[in-house]
C-alpha cells in the first residue's frame, strides 16, 4: 500500500490541556504528579483516493494487550474523531464489554471533515447542488475506506475478519447506502436516524433495484427519533423493501426520542446488535434491543 503515515498516542485534548497547566503552576513538594490518559492511537494517512491527510483514530479493548493471541471484531465509527463521537462510542463499547451486554470490539474512528462531501451521494437538485457545492463524494469516502483504511488496520491490529458499522443523521444516511451499494465491505451495519430526507428521499427511492441478494447475511440497524416519524415515508419504504426481501434487520422506532437525543439514547442497543455477546447477558439486566420490526 504506498501511502504515508504518522501514529501518535491519542490523548483526551481536555485532560492534555489541564497537563500542560498543571506542570506550568504546580507547586514544590506537590504530592500529586499528573501523566496524560492515553486512549489510543491517531493515524495520520496522507491518502491517495481523497488527496489529502485524514484521521483515523483506534481505541484497543482492555484486554488486547493481555492475550497476545487473542483476536477481536473491528467497529468502524463514522465521525469517529477525537472531537466529534469517538469517546462516547468508545466508552459504550467498553462499558457493554464489561458488562457482557456487547463483545470486546476494536474501534475504528474515522474524522469526517466535511460531512456532505464525504456521506452523500451525488445530487441534481439545483437548490441542494448550491447550498451544498461539494456535496456528493461518498463513493470516494467508501474507496478510502476499503484501499486504505481496512488494510491499515487489518495488518496493524488482530482483527477476526467481522467487521461492522456505525453513524447516525448523515452518516446514518452513509451507512444506509454503503449497506445497499455495497454490502460486501461491512458484517453489520446500524444506522441511528439516518438521513433519508436528503436529496428528496432518493435513497429509499431508489432502494428496490439497490436490493439485489448481495445484501443476504449482512445484518441492518435502522433507528427513527420523532422527527422523521413523524415524516415517516422514506423509511417506511426502505423498511418494507427489507422485509419483503427477508433481510435481516432490526428497525427502533422511538417518538419519544428526538434527533439530537437519540444516538446517546441508542448507541448501547446499536453496539449490542452489531456486536452480540459470546452468552446472551442475564434477563435481569434489562438488555433488551426492543426491535420495532425485525
Amino acid at each position: 500500500m504506498d501511502f504515508t503515515f504518522v501514529t501518535t498516542r491519542l490523548c483526551v485534548a481536555l485532560v492534555c490541556g489541564f497537563i500542560l497547566a498543571g506542570a506550568a503552576t504546580a507547586q514544590p513538594g506537590s504530592e500529586a504528579s499528573q501523566v496524560p490518559i492515553q486512549i489510543g492511537s491517531s493515524y495520520s494517512l496522507q491518502s491517495k483516493t481523497l488527496h489529502e491527510l485524514r484521521t483515523v483514530n483506534v481505541v484497543l479493548p482492555a484486554s488486547y494487550s493481555k492475550d497476545p493471541l487473542r483476536r477481536y471484531p473491528v467497529l468502524y465509527l463514522l465521525d469517529g474523531g477525537l472531537d466529534q463521537d469517538l469517546l462516547h462510542v468508545a466508552g459504550v463499547v467498553q462499558l457493554g464489554a464489561m458488562w457482557g451486554r456487547s463483545a470486546e470490539a476494536i474501534v475504528v474512528g474515522l474524522e469526517t471533515k466535511d460531512r456532505r462531501k464525504e456521506l452523500v451521494g451525488p445530487t441534481a437538485d439545483p437548490e441542494l447542488v448550491k447550498r451544498y457545492p461539494t456535496a456528493g463524494s461518498s463513493a470516494k469516502f467508501r474507496e478510502f475506506i476499503r484501499k486504505e483504511v481496512k488494510p491499515l488496520i487489518e495488518r496493524t491490529y488482530r482483527g477476526d475478519g467481522h467487521d461492522v458499522v456505525l453513524g447516525e443523521s448523515l452518516a446514518g444516511l452513509f451507512v444506509t447506502e454503503t449497506y445497499l451499494v455495497e454490502p460486501s465491505l461491512f458484517d453489520g451495519y446500524a444506522a441511528v436516524d439516518p438521513s433519508l430526507w436528503w436529496d428528496k428521499e432518493s435513497l429509499s427511492n431508489s432502494a428496490a433495484a439497490k436490493l439485489n441478494g448481495r445484501q443476504k447475511g449482512h445484518r441492518l440497524m435502522l433507528a427513527a427519533a420523532k422527527e422523521q416519524l413523524d415524516d415517516a415515508a422514506a423509511i417506511k419504504r426502505l423498511v418494507s423493501l427489507l422485509k419483503q426481501r427477508g433481510l435481516t434487520y432490526c428497525t427502533m422506532a422511538r417518538p419519544n426520542l428526538t434527533h439530537a437525543t437519540i444516538y446517546q439514547q441508542l448507541t448501547p442497543q446499536a453496539v449490542q446488535y452489531l456486536l452480540p455477546p459470546l452468552a446472551p447477558p442475564p434477563i435481569g439486566y434489562g438488555f433488551n434491543l426492543n426491535c420495532s420490526d425485525r
